[in-house]
């Protein structure tokens, strides 16, 4: 199964910005990713998704602040988050969501001022 590397994760204010990053851990060619997040007791969501075609789904809490984008030159897909709101505090994930791989560890993004 494919394995996910992500990065970029931190602390930020609210309002704040942080860029997460998430490349394949072997050599696998990223031909459509999504970004998940799960906060403490709650269930793993899909927060965005790009498909090979450059489809774009967001879910509603975040329309207008993320943007996912793909780096098909660098095999990364990323995810630009503004305006941060303390609800967005979760660990992101990254996977394909039209074939699902092994969820990596995933990164902390905690928003607190």
């Amino acid at each position: 199964q494919a394995q996910f590397v992500e990065s970029g994760g931190g602390l930020a204010q609210p309002g704040g910005s942080l860029r997460l990053s998430c490349v394949p851990s072997g050599s696998i060619f990223i031909s459509g990713m999504g970004w998940y997040r799960q906060a403490p007791g709650k269930q793993r969501e899909l927060v965005a998704r790009i498909s090979r075609y450059g489809n774009i789904y967001y879910v509603d809490s975040v329309k207008g602040r993320f943007t996912i984008a793909m780096d098909n030159a660098k095999n990364t897909v990323y995810l630009q988050m503004n305006s941060l709101k303390p609800e967005d505090t979760a660990v992101y994930y990254c996977n394909n969501p039209w074939s699902l791989g092994s969820w990596g560890q995933g990164t902390q993004v905690t928003v607190s001022s």
